[in-house]
């Protein structure tokens, strides 16, 4: 008979999506494709899909991460409904997200030209730039603690409850839980 088109090998226990629009859908489609490996690996599938992220979620340029970082600055805040004594809190909260998000494609570029280089010029130099990466990365997320500290403990209970949420959910999609 005549041959039909395939889906691609990643999403073949879905069907095809589009082509994502913007880095936004990039990232839903990766979390739904991330989502869906999970569902059946616990209903006991084999899913080898889940072991390579689809390629949107690799595809992100430093612009698109900070874009990402600031739009999930504004849904959280809009999400939490903050009081005026409450806003006075959020800035310093939203200046350490977005510098997090900020560093981390700065970090992400330097990586990616690092990555280029086959094999390094200095192995023991690329161990020291890894290293300064994770201290730097560290040191931007201590930031974000110490910023969310006084915001966190002027939330009510509802308000905590979304924050723990969306914090939980960034921190699972950027791979630190």
């Amino acid at each position: 008979g005549p041959v039909q088109p395939q889906a691609a090998p990643t999403q073949s226990a879905q069907p095809a999506q589009p082509a994502p629009r913007n880095a936004r859908e990039a990232r839903k489609q990766a979390r739904e494709a991330a989502k869906a490996a999970k569902a059946a690996q616990a209903k006991g599938a084999a899913a080898p899909a889940a072991a390579t992220p689809p390629a949107t979620a690799v595809a992100l340029t430093a612009e698109q991460i900070v874009a990402n970082s600031d739009a999930n600055i504004a849904r959280i805040k809009s999400e939490l409904k903050l009081t005026p004594e409450q806003e006075k809190h959020w800035g310093l909260f939203s200046s350490a997200m977005h510098y997090l998000g900020q560093h981390g494609a700065e970090r992400l570029e330097l990586r990616k030209a690092r990555a280029q280089r086959d094999p390094p010029d200095d192995i023991v130099e690329q161990m020291r730039n890894e290293a300064q990466f994770l201290y730097d990365r560290g040191a931007d997320q201590r930031a974000v603690a110490d910023a969310a500290e006084p915001l966190f403990a002027t939330l009510d209970d509802k308000q905590k409850a979304i924050f723990v949420t969306e914090m939980v959910r960034l921190s699972t999609e950027r791979g630190l839980d």
